[in-house]
């Protein structure tokens, strides 16, 4: 644990999508939408650690808004397996409360981000 919410939840995030593309590959043979999950679902975390090393407001700004965009596409891809019948009501609704919950967070970072300073 970093000691820093986010990162420590888009990490834990990303193992879970880690652990889900497995899954899905081995026991549901599902190649194609849980490649596109395991991209979009490691990326938010890879973002919010290079939001945390950034250089300068503006870069972390932009990192961060990379991550909330990709805890959006991971949505999509959550939804659309789901729909598929490839994860059950109950997996989908772990794995996207987690989302939305990181989700939230990227949102209000993000805007408290803009807001100039004075």
């Amino acid at each position: 644990m970093s000691g820093n919410i986010v990162l420590d939840k888009s990490f834990a995030f990303a193992l879970r999508t880690v652990k889900l593309y497995q899954y899905l590959c081995e026991e549901k043979r599902e190649f194609v939408l849980s490649k596109q999950l395991l991209t979009a679902g490691t990326y938010i975390g890879k973002h919010v650690k290079e939001a945390n090393a950034a250089e300068s407001k503006t870069v972390f700004t932009q990192e961060m808004s990379i991550a909330l965009r990709k805890a959006s596409e991971a949505e999509y891809w959550l939804e659309l397996l789901h729909k598929a019948e490839f994860l059950s009501d109950k997996q989908f609704e772990s794995m996207n409360g987690d989302r939305e919950e990181i989700f939230r967070m990227l949102t209000k970072i993000v805007k408290t981000s803009k807001m100039p300073t004075e």
